[in-house]
């Protein structure tokens, strides 16, 4: 197949492309490199059946030749970068979300499009099943990418309905592992570097949060079965083995032998209090659950960072 992924050279778009040439499929990932990265492509960018092509999915774009299968990942997905490019998010999850549609309509490509848990908000059902509609603030800071990714899954279904078009959706709950940026803001990614450097440990509020964090390579592959399978409405991928920040926090110290102290600083506005999926319709459709213990994929991750 030849498959396009916007967002390709990110954290997320990178793994898929480098999954899906492996198998012998041919790869044009289209980033407009905000927040991806060339790097994230230097293990198969010689490969020939990759190619990258430097395009903003937000103003129309084109992708010559056929096209089987279209992806789309573009859109900033860290707190730090949605809270810095708020208009930039509405948009890749609006226009965004369109001109990919469009582009996968014209070449009668199947489409996917990445969703994410934070459509759930900071849920009042735990775990959080796909026929749960959140309690999301669709004013407050993080609406900009919450609400976004509200309106692309919206965006995608009515593109289904209306023109029979091949669909699929996946919400993402939190992901971790190599060729995540050191200043994204998300708890892993940060709490590494500070345990490598020895310095303070920042854990939002009293970090009795939780969240549910699945390494990145059983995540594409979840992804991988979702996009050849034949269900059209949402489903979650992710790890249900929920844990605490403060737990996280704590391993990541143990593991990585670090002196550091953790300090509490304050927790942002909205930030969801439990996150953890209900993967029932995953494992009965997809036959996919996640395989990599924390502990193993904390140690690919803090190697990963340590090699940096």
């Amino acid at each position: 197949m030849r498959i396009v992924i916007t967002g390709g050279a990110g954290f997320l778009g990178s793994h898929l492309s480098e999954l899906f040439l492996a198998r012998g499929h041919e790869v044009v990932a289209v980033d407009n490199l905000v927040t991806g990265s060339e790097t994230n492509l230097a293990p198969f960018r010689s490969n020939p059946k990759f190619l990258f092509q430097n395009s903003n999915v937000n103003s129309p774009f084109e992708v010559a030749g056929a096209v089987d299968r279209v992806m789309h990942f573009a859109s900033p997905a860290s707190p730090v970068d949605y809270l810095n490019l708020k208009i930039p998010t509405l948009k890749v999850g609006s226009l965004g979300t369109l001109h990919a549609l469009g582009l996968a309509k014209a070449k009668k490509a199947r489409f996917l499009l990445a969703s994410t848990s934070e459509v759930y908000g900071d849920p009042l059902v735990h775990p959080q099943p796909e026929s749960y509609w959140g309690n999301v603030n669709p004013i407050g800071p993080r609406s900009v990418y919450d609400e976004a990714k509200r309106f692309a899954e919206a965006l995608t279904m009515a593109y289904h309905r209306e023109h029979g078009m091949q669909t699929r959706i996946v919400r993402i709950f939190n992901t971790y592992g190599p060729r995540m940026r050191t200043n994204d803001g998300r708890a892993v990614c940060t709490f590494i570097p500070q345990a490598l450097k020895g310095a303070d440990i920042t854990v939002a509020g009293d970090g009795m949060q939780t969240r549910s964090f699945c390494y990145v390579s059983d995540l594409i592959e979840g992804i991988s079965r979702l996009l050849e399978s034949d269900e059209v409405l949402p489903v979650n991928i992710g790890n249900p083995d929920e844990v605490t920040v403060l737990e996280i926090a704590r391993e990541i110290i143990a593991l990585t032998g670090s002196t550091s102290k953790i300090v509490f600083i304050p927790r942002p506005q909205d930030d969801p209090g439990r996150r953890r999926p209900d993967i029932t319709k995953a494992k009965a459709i997809l036959k996919w659950e996640a395989k990599v213990p924390r502990s193993e994929g904390l140690r690919r991750t803090i190697d990963y960072f340590r090699s940096q």
